[in-house]
């Protein structure tokens, strides 16, 4: 009834299908061709699966009856039910029903070959061939869960290919592999298939040898349809009354039953999906049919069993007590309990009164216990658990139709209690999904990938400005909300959805219902089988806010560095200016003392005015010089000659140099090609590596104050170097040099080589640093000739932030 509401339509139909499957092979519906019954239609229900189903929910049903129509003989709604389910198989392409399917139409296939037509016999080969390849590659990475249907196919292609030796192995190590590994139905189904092989080839009496191996396997299976439907086709098979066999753990025949009474305990028990219900429902109809006074239920938690509940009864009532305890010496027998979980087999004691292997066991002798069984609940090969029973009145108390009916049951209860598991672990996911999204933390949003928004929360309503109603009425569409540039970022990250079902995060924008822009980071993930998803959506509008705050403090910071860096050079700078300034004094006064001269000296005067325009001009340049590096200007990126900036820079700053009794050499390689680059940014750069460098060697006195300058080429790079005589680098913090706010200086900020590395990297370039031999420090750095582009990917950031290092 949950599944049945409107968010669980799908999921309802697949248990559906589940049920009806199951109630096939139980002998429950109208006939074992089909799954109607007085309750249900097949062919209603199958109108129902149309294109807007999920396509998981129509695949799994066409699979199971594909199925359950090659086990009733129906080949030909076999095939048109294999043929139904395969273009919908990348919907279950992770899951076991594929193997259903590869299984069961191959099977489906050789049961069919021999009467079929040339043409499709031709084609029929083609695709045993196909699926018995698929089922090989499966069974070698995982024998025990493949190894039997690849060997049962393997068996039906030789019998139709007429190697009887071959197909004779292959059925056996069908049979031994199923049996091994606890796929009862499937052993029953090898034996089936086998006792046909036999009886075609005229070898009746091991033909019906091998079909009484198949109806124990059904009956243990719980598939009284399956065995009565045997017993029609071979009425021989009533007559035997073969004693069970060794992993059997009952020895009543099905007629024995009360069927009517296992069914309705059954539907019980399979009927709830709370664990807590079916707890309750399985230790009453455990009791009740049993004739036991008490019990317990031991699930395994991992590697610990624990009591879920024990259950009691007065013979009028059952009284269930929910508890979760660990197993003692007080509870039960734990020598019997250890024998169930070690063996995997029902232990039975008549009257555990009398001497029997656990006379020893301490509850036994304390309780003076009569009637003891201990069954153990599987899944498949899988124990789940067991069910303990006890009577102290009487002995015998569990007969062998009472020990029947539980081993029906037990199987039935083993199953619900894992889908109890199942189901319980789903809703807690649903219930932490909820409250994800409840929480508003974050935008969460579920589409399709043509553009519908199908469900949102508050989060991503607020976000773009919708609201519910919007949501409701349908208008609102992820597409129309993408920006056109944005729209290639979207449409890439859908393909990733569909190819590999989920997608990096990325960033883009919305439109806002008044029109405005969102800027989101966007993460998604797709939905199995369908073409929609749940995409998680961050606001970064605070996060672009901050990121522009910071991108205007590094730009106000690396200008005010500039102006630092000027600042320090006011001496040099003054020395500079001053020089030319002079000058232009000495040559006005020349040129007005050869005017005044009788007669004019023109020609000397001239030369005058000339020295004059040449200081003037050398005046500007300097000043120009400094007004670039001062003031405020976007980067421009253009084709340089590396030396010649070097050049501009060693100008600048010869006052400088001579004021601290450093020596420059310029050792710059010639023909380099050009760089493409901003000559301001770079300016700042160098300027700042030779002002670092004169800073270092400020208190050297013991040797000459040495400053290098050199550049040269390699590869596709050009380099420059700037090389002092100073005391060097601490190699303990050298990790730490371009690290902004680091600095060795007493009165250093710390940004000038953080600044100047971010330059370098925006540039496409590496600065680094090494000591220098045999005193003071290097600091290289490269930059990509101007042929060659920038890689965006590792630099985008550090364009940012030497942009505004121009500023």
């Amino acid at each position: 009834d949950f599944a049945r509401g409107p968010k669980y339509g799908d999921a309802a139909h697949i248990i559906v299908s589940q049920q009806r499957f199951i109630a096939t092979m139980q002998g429950r519906t109208a006939t074992f061709s089909t799954f109607s019954d007085a309750h249900f239609d097949e062919a209603t229900f199958e109108g129902q699966l149309t294109g807007d189903r999920m396509s998981l929910t129509n695949v799994w049903h066409w699979i199971l009856k594909l199925k359950a129509r090659f086990l009733s003989g129906s080949y030909a709604e076999a095939l048109a039910a294999a043929d139904k389910a395969k273009p919908l198989l990348s919907a279950v392409a992770l899951m076991l029903e594929l193997l259903d399917y590869f299984y069961y139409t191959a099977l489906t296939v050789a049961a069919c070959y021999e009467n079929a037509s040339a043409d499709d016999q031709s084609k029929w080969r083609d695709l045993l061939t196909a699926h018995r390849e698929q089922l090989r590659e499966w069974a070698e990475n995982n024998p025990p869960t493949f190894a039997d249907k690849h060997a049962l196919v393997s068996a039906e292609i030789s019998r139709l290919e007429r190697r009887d030796a071959d197909a004779m192995r292959l059925y056996e190590d069908a049979i031994r592999s199923a049996r091994e590994h606890g796929f009862v139905q499937n052993e029953g189904l090898a034996h089936e298939l086998a006792a046909r092989f036999y009886a075609s080839r005229g070898f009746k009496t091991i033909a019906h040898a091998y079909l009484r191996n198949a109806k124990s396997c059904y009956l243990r299976w719980g598939a009284e349809g399956k065995v009565r439907q045997l017993e029609e086709i071979h009425p021989q098979l009533r007559e035997d009354h073969a004693p069970p066999s060794p992993t059997a753990t009952f020895g009543a025949t099905v007629e024995q039953l009360d069927i009517g009474a296992v069914v309705k305990a059954s539907q019980a028990i399979s009927g709830e999906i709370v664990l807590d219900r079916l707890i309750e429902t399985l230790m009453t109809i455990a009791l009740e049919h049993a004739g036991a006074e008490r019990g317990l239920l031991i699930l395994l938690r991992g590697d610990t069993l624990l009591i879920e509940a024990e259950a009691q009864t007065d013979h009028k009532t059952v009284e269930v007590k929910l508890r979760q305890s660990t197993v003692t010496p007080a509870e039960l027998p734990e020598s019997i309990l250890h024998t169930v979980i070690r063996t995997r087999q029902s232990v039975i004691l008549d009257d555990a009164s009398t001497q029997n292997p656990f006379s020893a066991d301490e509850y036994i002798r304390q309780k003076r216990a009569r009637s003891i069984l201990c069954l153990p609940l599987m899944k498949q090969a899988k124990l789940v658990g067991t069910l303990y029973l006890e009577n102290n009145l009487a002995p015998h108390v569990f007969t062998p139709a009472r020990l029947a009916v539980l081993n029906l049951l037990s199987s039935q209860a083993a199953i619900s209690l894992e889908n109890t598991r199942l189901y319980r672990d789903l809703q807690e996911r649903e219930a932490k999904i909820r409250r994800l999204v409840d929480s508003n933390v974050i935008g969460i949003v579920m589409t399709d990938f043509e553009g519908r928004i199908l469900e949102a929360n508050d989060a991503f309503l607020e976000m773009t400005g919708f609201d519910r109603e919007d949501l409701a009425s349908g208008r609102i569409r992820w597409t129309e909300m993408t920006p056109a540039e944005w729209s290639d970022v979207s449409q890439r990250a859908v393909a990733q959805l569909r190819a590999a079902g989920s997608c990096e995060p990325f960033e883009k924008e919305y439109f806002r219902k008044d029109g405005s822009r969102v800027p989101v980071l966007v993460g998604a993930a797709a939905f199995e089988g369908r073409d929609e998803g749940v995409s998680y959506v961050l606001d970064l509008t605070e996060r672009k806010r901050a990121q522009e705050a910071l991108q205007k403090a590094e730009a106000e910071l690396a200008h005010v560095t500039r102006v630092t860096t000027v600042g320090a050079l006011t001496a040099a700078i003054a020395h500079e200016i001053k020089q030319p300034i002079a000058a232009t004094v000495t040559n006005a006064s020349a040129g007005m003392h050869w005017l005044s001269a009788q007669p004019p000296d023109l020609e000397e005067a001239r030369q005058a005015f000339g020295r004059i325009i040449r200081d003037g001009n050398r005046a500007a340049e300097v000043i120009g010089r400094i007004r670039s590096l001062v003031k405020k200007m976007p980067p421009r990126r253009e084709p340089l000659d590396i030396n010649q900036v070097v050049l501009e820079v060693s100008a600048m700053i010869q006052g400088e140099l001579q004021r601290n009794r450093v020596q420059l050499q310029t050792q710059l390689a010639r023909d380099l090609p050009e760089v493409l680059g901003d000559r301001v940014q770079l300016q700042q750069m160098i300027l700042n590596l030779i002002l670092n460098a004169v800073e270092a060697m400020s208190g050297v006195a013991d040797r000459p104050r040495e400053l290098v300058v050199g550049s040269g080429a390699s590869d596709s790079d050009v380099f420059v170097e700037v090389r002092d005589s100073g005391p060097g680098l601490d190699a303990t913090n050298l990790g730490r040099l371009f690290d902004s706010f680091y600095t060795t200086k007493p009165n250093g900020m710390g940004m000038g080589l953080s600044i100047s590395r971010s330059i370098v990297e925006a540039h496409g370039g590496r600065l680094v640093a090494t000591q220098n031999v045999p005193h003071g420090a290097v600091f290289r750095f490269t930059l990509p000739t101007g042929g060659r582009e920038v890689s965006t990917s590792s630099s985008s950031a550090a364009e940012q932030r030497s942009a505004n290092a121009s500023r």
